[in-house]
């Protein structure tokens, strides 16, 4: 249904800091329109940018709780649990699925799990409270085992 008949007063658009939900759909119906001068672009071009950032973050945060399980598998050896290991097959289908449906992603894996490192190291030290220097300061996994379902490190 468009916005035009659901909405009468779409003569009078709606502002972007007052109803994002309501601004974003009658964006969308005026591209749908192809009424570009009418379309907020100063907003549109930032919502735009914040989509691809959020993909960006989102297997980012993937590899960091991928990896932060894989330290406590390896280095907590006796505490290992199927919650963990749960944890990581989801994990690994996340950063898979995200990385087919983005595979720019996909070419800067290693710095965005570089980057995922730092903070897993800190919280696999802080949940496993083994000292921060057990974990080696350079990720010691690869791209290819963070994405073999089978591996298990130690």
């Amino acid at each position: 249904m468009s916005l035009a008949k659901e909405k009468p007063y779409f003569a009078s658009p709606t502002d972007y800091e007052d109803d994002f939900h309501d601004w974003a759909f009658e964006q969308a119906e005026l591209l749908r329109l192809r009424r570009f001068g009418e379309l907020d672009l100063a907003n549109l071009v930032e919502e735009v940018e914040s989509m691809g950032r959020e993909q960006r973050n989102a297997l980012r945060s993937s590899y960091r709780v991928l990896i932060a399980h894989l330290l406590k598998w390896q280095f907590q050896p006796a505490r290992r649990s199927r919650s963990w290991q749960l944890t990581i097959v989801r994990e690994r289908a996340n950063i898979l699925d995200r990385e087919h449906d983005n595979p720019s992603l996909k070419a800067t894996a290693e710095a965005i799990a570089d980057e995922a490192y730092r903070t897993a190291r800190r919280e696999a030290s802080i949940e496993t409270r083994l000292a921060l220097d057990v974990f080696p300061i350079g990720c010691p996994y690869s791209l290819d085992q963070f994405r073999d379902q089978d591996f298990l490190p130690g």
